[in-house]
């Protein structure tokens, strides 16, 4: 049962617009990686000045490849242009897997961008959550993690699974989204993403 569901929020993006938005973000680590700047958004297209949130995800090709990077959050007052590039930075920043992006790496990075468009708070987020419709953020005892809406469809995860490794992200125990003071949101959003790096980009 839902106990609190927001207004519908966010835009659908075109196609073009996703596509601008992973350039976007690629255009930010990039200047923040190479020179210290915080890349503006410039020109936006008109989607980008929709107030939401997004989420960042930057993945090494390297080897058998890993996360390098993530950052955003589902709620924002700011225009969806700049939570881009300010997620983009925090991405690639040490604060988020340890260590700073280096400029070496940028040709070995896949960059994707998660647009929000609807929040909702549940109780029973194992009967409320639809695989492949939402990403999931979990927040309690001062820690917080979360992922895509795309990330159990593509290790084919239970709703169980996926709930268990989003706690885990948090660095709670993976039982920690059925606690009480634990905090479950779920959210839908648009996720768009370079094939390889700086390659041409899709929507998952």
């Amino acid at each position: 049962m839902f106990i609190c569901m927001s207004q519908r929020q966010g835009v659908d993006l075109s196609y073009e617009d996703g596509a601008r938005a992973v350039e976007l973000a690629r255009e930010a680590v990039e200047s923040f990686v190479q020179h210290g700047q915080r890349e503006q958004p410039g020109s936006m297209r008109e989607a980008f000045y929709e107030r939401t949130g997004a989420f960042v995800r930057l993945e090494s090709t390297r080897g058998r490849g890993s996360l390098r990077g993530c950052a955003g959050g589902y709620r924002s007052g700011e225009q969806l242009g700049h939570v881009i590039v300010d997620s983009a930075i925090e991405a690639a920043s040490e604060d988020s897997c340890g260590s700073e992006v280096t400029p070496s790496e940028l040709p070995n990075l896949t960059v994707s961008v998660c647009a929000v468009r609807n929040v909702v708070l549940t109780d029973d987020p194992l009967a409320d959550l639809e695989l492949g419709t939402h990403g999931v953020a979990i927040d309690g005892n001062g820690k917080g993690g979360w992922l895509y809406p795309t990330v159990p469809v593509q290790n084919n995860w239970s709703a169980r699974e996926y709930l268990d490794r989003t706690c885990r992200k948090a660095g709670l125990p993976p039982t920690a989204w059925q606690d009480d003071d634990v905090v479950v949101t779920l959210f839908e959003g648009q996720v768009f993403r370079e094939r390889e790096a700086d390659g041409s980009i899709e929507e998952l």
